[in-house]
């Protein structure tokens, strides 16, 4: 990152860069399995998930005072024996990749989440993204499994893997 970015909770301010930043992927890329765009209003109650507080966060990255990028975690199923595992999300800029970015939102991230009562993070790779892949694998997660064709877009069926992660 450069001497200009820094790392923050995101705010509703930031929602219509967040949903910004993911339509490019949503109509570009298997990595997410959403069909169709998103506008801010739209995506408010994926937001209204996260809060300053607790296991379910939402970080953004800004370069002089952009949005480029964001992750969280959120609940991984709805069961109450779920509750101390989460699901992460991070999505950065496409031109803005490459410039560590993920590694510190993640890094940034997992330091506001140290206090909490979370056993396991979990990361949902849609594949092949080897790149995703090795990012998770740098900050300490490992492939737990591997599932066949489980979502179907831009005409082809993608297999997914899962990562975990100790936490802290």
């Amino acid at each position: 990152m450069s001497s200009t970015s820094r790392v923050r909770l995101a705010d509703v301010g930031d929602l219509a860069a967040i949903v910004g930043i993911y339509n490019h992927y949503v109509t570009t890329s298997h990595c997410t399995f959403d069909l169709d765009p998103f506008t801010p209003e739209t995506r408010r109650p994926w937001f209204d998930q996260f809060s300053a507080t607790g296991r379910h966060r939402l970080v953004v990255a800004s370069d002089a005072g952009i949005v480029v990028g964001y992750a969280g975690t959120m609940s991984y199923r709805a069961k109450r024996a779920y509750e101390t595992t989460v699901e992460a999300t991070c999505y950065v800029h496409a031109e803005h990749w490459g410039k560590g970015i993920g590694g510190s939102m993640y890094r940034e991230l997992f330091t506001m989440l140290a206090g909490e009562d979370i056993h396991r993070v979990l990361a949902g790779i849609s594949v092949p993204h080897p790149a995703s892949v090795a990012f998770h694998e740098r900050l300490g997660f490992r492939q737990v499994a591997h599932y066949t064709e489980q979502g179907r877009k831009f005409g082809r069926y993608w297999d997914t893997v899962w990562l975990e992660r100790e936490f802290p």
